[in-house]
C-alpha cells in the first residue's frame, strides 16, 4: 500500500511503486484532470502540481510522490467554486476541447506563484512545452494575464 496526499486528502493505493503517478490518479483515484497524452513528458496533458511545481505525471513514479502534496486540476477548485485562474479561463472562454487544460493551467499557476508579473514572452516560453491544438492560445494568455493581475492586486 502506498499513501499519497492528493488534492488535500490522504489516499492509500495498492500499486507497484514504479507505476507512473498518472495511472494511479486516473485508475485508482478516478481523477480526470490529468490526461494521458504522449507518455513521454513531452505534451503536458498529464501535468499536476507536486509541492507547487508543475510535473509531468506520466513519467513520475508514484513512489516519488510519497510525502508530497499532489494537486490536480480538480484540486484547484470546484465547479461551484473555481480557483481564480480557472474562473479567468471561464470568463475569457479560453477552453475548447480541454485536453491541454491540466498542462496550461497548472503550469501557469506554478509559474505565476514564482513570478506574478511575467512578460508575454516569458509566459509563452513557460507554456511552450504544453501542446495544444485547438488554437485558443490568445484567449488562454488573456485568462492567465487576468489572473496575474488579480495576484498583483492582492499583494
Amino acid at each position: 500500500m502506498i499513501a499519497l496526499l492528493v488534492n488535500g486528502r490522504r489516499h492509500e493505493v495498492d500499486a507497484d511503486s514504479a507505476t507512473p503517478l498518472l495511472h494511479v490518479l486516473a485508475d485508482d483515484l478516478q481523477l480526470r484532470g490529468p490526461k494521458f497524452g504522449c507518455g513521454l513528458a513531452q505534451c503536458g496533458a498529464c501535468t499536476v502540481l507536486v509541492d507547487g511545481r508543475a510535473v509531468r505525471s506520466c513519467v513520475l513514479r508514484v513512489r516519488d510522490a510519497v510525502g508530497k502534496e499532489v494537486t490536480t486540476l480538480e484540486g484547484l477548485g470546484t465547479a461551484e467554486s473555481p480557483h481564480p485562474l480557472q474562473q479567468a479561463f471561464i470568463d475569457e472562454q479560453a477552453v475548447q476541447c480541454g485536453f491541454c487544460l491540466s498542462g496550461v493551467i497548472l503550469t501557469a499557476k506554478a509559474y505565476l506563484d514564482r513570478n506574478p508579473d511575467p512578460s508575454d514572452e516569458e509566459l509563452r516560453w513557460e507554456l511552450s512545452g504544453v501542446l495544444c491544438r485547438c488554437f485558443a492560445h490568445g484567449r488562454m494568455l488573456r485568462a492567465i494575464r487576468r489572473y496575474a493581475g488579480q495576484l498583483r492586486g492582492s499583494r
